[in-house]
């Protein structure tokens, strides 16, 4: 019985040697990520440039295997056994970090953290704390809003301002403390610091008492960043500036390692 030329595309092998069908089923659930997790499929035809007939195929096996659930409205969301996976991968990628972490906590006698945008919130991968009698926790897991960390603005600085708005206007801004940032324009402002000076700062603005500094993860298979925490007290400006080149050289050689990692 001869294949259906939809079919022989659906299996075909793609340019780079991979499968087709699975590299197209991968790049549809990116979008619905990137569109919140909840789309239609004109939407994801219309971004993905795939017929609709080929993006219901797709979705239909996705629902099949629990990785995408359809709506009573007909649109469609992400499914719940992403969410094995994702915390899996997680914990691995926290765990590749952890030597990085602890250099950190080495030359600048703070706690290090390793956070990663998931979805409209940050969670923490990773940390190894400070040596010191006082030193700062964040539980690994935890979650919190982006808008009042040091890890959140690294993160959103790469991100056109109308996606940071849409995350904003989804999550809300509320005060942690006095001291948060609690408007979009406020917030775009900080962003745009992020950008010019190669780091971004959380001043008192997450919990009274604590300064954070944080970078991205240069070219992260997921959107990551790495920080030091301590007391206001401790991590000064003067002490900032000693502390971002480390950041920076240690936030490279962590993205060098999740390369090789992805080539192996």
């Amino acid at each position: 019985m001869p294949t259906s030329s939809a079919s022989t595309n659906d299996t075909a092998k793609s340019n780079g040697g991979g499968v087709q069908s699975l590299e197209r089923a991968f790049d549809l659930l990116e979008r619905m990520a990137d569109a919140g997790g909840e789309v239609g499929l004109s939407e994801l035809s219309a971004s993905s440039g795939l017929p609709l007939p080929t993006i219901h195929r797709l979705m239909r096996t996705l629902v099949a295997c629990g990785y995408v659930r359809q709506q009573p409205n007909r649109r469609y969301a992400l499914g719940p056994r992403l969410i094995r996976l994702g915390e899996s991968a997680s914990r691995l990628l926290g765990t590749w970090a952890r030597p990085y972490l602890a250099r950190l906590v080495e030359e600048t006698g703070e706690t290090a953290n390793m956070a990663l945008l998931d979805g409209d919130e940050i969670v923490y991968v990773a940390q190894v704390p400070s040596k010191h009698s006082m030193r700062m926790f964040t539980e690994v897991g935890r979650r919190v809003l982006p808008h009042s960390t040091g890890v959140g603005k690294a993160l959103l600085a790469s991100f056109p301002p109308e996606e940071v708005r849409a995350l904003l206007s989804r999550t809300g801004m509320p005060a942690a403390t006095e001291r948060t940032i609690t408007t979009p324009d406020g917030f775009l402002a900080a962003l745009e610091d992020v950008r010019r000076t190669g780091y971004a700062v959380d001043d008192n603005e997450q919990e009274v008492g604590v300064r954070c500094l944080a970078v991205s993860v240069p070219d992260s298979p997921t959107a990551a960043a790495i920080s030091i925490s301590g007391p206001a007290g401790r991590v000064t400006e003067a002490a900032t500036d000693k502390i971002v080149p480390v950041l920076q050289q240690v936030a490279l050689e962590l993205s060098e390692a999740l390369a090789t990692q992805n080539q192996t």
